[in-house]
């Protein structure tokens, strides 16, 4: 069955991961997804990615991308929210000047820029603007 939203059905399964308690997600591989994990793992969301490469012995006939979930002491998760905000059906894009923040920069919104994919305030160092694809807190 192919996914219409790849995007989203990574953010999803991240996030279903973190309120089952896993300790551990594998979403699908692709560049973009794996530059979104990839910001998450530096703003210190997840403890750490790694890249799973094809391997037809565990029937994997694909990339796939591991993630480490991260949780605070007393095992409450790190990331509390995760919204997608563009969707296919309707694309979100913000101007360099109009970069939001999400709750008073606790958080962080994801910008794809022609630059690639960073979080709202390297946009606004870079001065750039883009597709804003989701928000984390």
């Amino acid at each position: 069955m192919s996914v219409s939203d790849p995007i989203a059905d990574a953010l999803t399964k991240i996030r279903n991961a973190y309120r089952a308690g896993h300790s551990q997600v594998i979403v699908n591989h692709s560049k973009i997804i794996e530059a979104l994990v990839r910001i998450l793992a530096e703003e210190n969301f997840v403890n750490s990615i790694q890249i799973l490469d094809k391997d037809p012995e565990h029937k994997f006939n694909y990339k796939r991308i591991l993630i480490i979930l991260r949780y605070t002491n007393d095992g409450q998760p790190v990331m509390q929210g995760l919204v997608r905000v563009s969707k296919p059906g309707r694309r979100v894009y913000v101007k360099a000047d109009k970069l939001p923040s999400v709750y008073n920069n606790t958080g962080c919104a994801l910008i794809s820029t022609s630059s690639g994919v960073m979080v709202d305030r390297d946009a606004r160092l870079k001065h750039v603007g883009g597709e804003y694809v989701c928000r984390v807190w």
